[in-house]
């Protein structure tokens, strides 16, 4: 809750490379990192603070913030990312649908505006329930841990 609520988070400005989670995270192995996979120039790593269980994001590995500032080839692998993603994810955790979706800039809820990421979140029917609302949590019921090797190791299989 610290995190969310800001206490030693990142600025999320553009400028500041200091302390971004997107950067830092591909310096870590995938396992400790939470990264299913890694391309030419993104990765597709669980977030840490999902919205539900399989909770993706897809980040370019260069520091950027906005979606226009991706190059051609940038934008192409992250739409082919997402693909695959949907495609592990269904075939993993039988997803019955998918939110999937960025926030360009703080103004429209970005957390970490400074470097842009694509969230991908599986739904399910009545996934939505009491949990948030009354006892202020989500229930997560895997440990990330296990996911990322799950996502991983399915990965491995729809490349082949």
């Amino acid at each position: 809750m610290a995190y969310i609520k800001g206490e030693g988070k990142p600025t999320g400005a553009p400028e500041d490379r200091q302390g971004c989670p997107f950067c830092e995270v591909p310096q870590l192995d995938d396992e400790t990192g939470l990264i299913v996979t890694r391309g030419k120039s993104m990765y597709v790593v669980l977030n840490k603070f999902p919205y539900n269980s399989g909770h993706l994001m897809i980040c370019p590995f260069r520091h950027v913030a906005d979606y226009t500032d991706l190059h051609d080839e940038e934008v192409a692998e992250m739409g082919a990312l997402v693909q695959r993603s949907m495609r592990v994810i269904r075939a993993v955790m039988g997803a019955h649908g998918f939110n999937i979706g960025m926030n360009q800039g703080a103004i429209s809820g970005a957390g970490i505006a400074g470097h842009l990421h694509q969230h991908i979140v599986p739904r399910w029917g009545g996934d939505a329930n009491f949990m948030p609302i009354v006892g202020q949590t989500k229930v997560i019921p895997q440990f990330l841990s296990d996911t990322r090797a799950q996502l991983a190791q399915s990965w491995e299989k729809e490349l082949s």
